[in-house]
């Protein structure tokens, strides 16, 4: 009982951190689950972490609750998700609820918004480490290319919604590899 206590407040305060101090949302936080879960406990792999970040994305919810729970299942089963699920949001809460109370005063002040331009520059480099971690560990291939191109061209020049675009995706790497089981097969 007191070891399965011990990985429960281990996984909470490994989401408590990450949430507490990774600003930008879901994907600027990747790179940190990969490290606190993958690298540093082994709680995960690497080429899980990119898994669990293709189903956090595809499923309803924010990327980090969503890797959050999953990883927090896989770690310690379902109270695992819950202490992963509470340890990531409760920063969060505590900190816009803070904040709401006095953002009007603070939102005028130069310092304030030059803090939150470097924060912003900041989550930027976060983001683009996210994408080139994942980028590496995805298998290249020319389909894997087309796949790419036509879900950036579709959300950023024609302005596709998300779901539709990461639905299409997932129905074309279906076929793609159905079709590509069936040839080895031949």
């Amino acid at each position: 009982m007191k070891e399965k206590l011990k990985k429960l407040l281990s996984v909470f305060w490994v989401f408590f951190k990450i949430g507490a101090f990774t600003f930008g949302g879901g994907y600027a936080m990747i790179p940190l689950i990969q490290r606190e879960t993958a690298q540093n406990r082994n709680w995960v792999s690497d080429e899980d972490i990119l898994e669990i970040i293709a189903i956090a994305e595809s499923t309803p919810g924010p990327i980090a609750i969503n890797s959050a729970t999953f990883i927090g299942y896989k770690v310690a089963g379902v109270l695992g998700s819950i202490f992963a699920t509470v340890g990531v949001v409760l920063p969060s809460f505590v900190i816009i609820y803070v904040i709401s109370g006095v953002l009007r005063q603070f939102q005028e002040i130069k310092a304030v918004q030059y803090a939150f331009t470097g924060i912003r520059a900041g989550v930027l480099a976060l983001i683009l480490k996210a994408m080139w971690s994942m980028y590496k560990q995805c298998k290249k291939s020319v389909f894997a290319y087309l796949i790419m191109a036509f879900a950036f061209v579709s959300v950023t020049l024609f302005d596709m919604s998300l779901l539709i675009v990461i639905i299409i995706c997932a129905i074309a790497g279906l076929v793609f590899s159905l079709l590509t089981a069936r040839r080895a097969d031949k």
